[in-house]
C-alpha cells in the first residue's frame, strides 16, 4: 500500500502543478517521477535489510538522508547545466517526496545523517532471509 502512496502523492503533486503550469508536462517525464519517488525504498531496503541485515538491519538508511538527495540534486543541476537533461534532477525532487511522505523529520538521527553520528539505528526484527519471506508472503496475500 505504502508503495502506491509515494507514487499517488508524487504524482498528485505533479499533474496539480501541471495544471497550472502546463510547460511541466513538457520538462519533466512522469516516469523519472516514479522511480524517484521509489528510489529511497529500491536502495534502501536490500541493503539495510538483506545486505547488511547483520549490522544495519534497517530498512532506513543512506537513500532516506538528505545528504543523498542533495547529492543526487547537485548532480542533477551538473546534467542539466552541461546537457540540459532534467532526469536526474526530477529523481531528486521526487526523492525528496518520498522523504516527505515516509515523514523523515520524526527520524532526524536518519534525516540528517551524518551530521548525529555514523550509525543507523538497528531494527533487529525482520532481517535477511526472514524479511524477505515474510515480503514473498505478503505478497501473495489476498486483498
Amino acid at each position: 500500500m505504502l508503495l502506491f502512496g509515494h507514487i499517488g502523492v508524487t504524482l498528485g503533486m505533479f499533474f496539480g502543478l501541471a495544471f497550472f503550469i502546463p510547460q511541466l508536462r513538457i520538462i519533466i517525464d512522469p516516469t523519472y517521477l516514479v522511480i524517484g519517488s521509489l528510489l529511497p525504498d529500491l536502495i534502501d531496503k536490500p541493503l539495510g535489510m538483506v545486505i547488511f541485515s547483520s549490522t544495519i538491519a534497517n530498512r532506513r538508511t543512506i537513500a532516506h538522508t538528505l545528504l543523498f538527495s542533495f547529492t543526487l540534486f547537485l548532480i542533477g543541476l551538473y546534467f542539466y547545466d552541461k546537457r540540459g537533461d532534467t532526469k536526474i534532477l526530477t529523481l531528486a525532487l521526487s526523492s525528496i517526496f518520498h522523504l516527505m511522505e515516509d515523514q523523515m523529520w520524526s527520524s532526524p538521527r536518519t534525516l540528517f545523517w551524518p551530521i548525529f553520528g555514523w550509525h543507523f539505528r538497528k531494527n533487529p526484527h525482520q532481517t535477511g532471509l526472514k524479511y524477505l519471506f515474510t515480503l514473498l508472503k505478503r505478497s501473495f496475500r489476498e486483498l
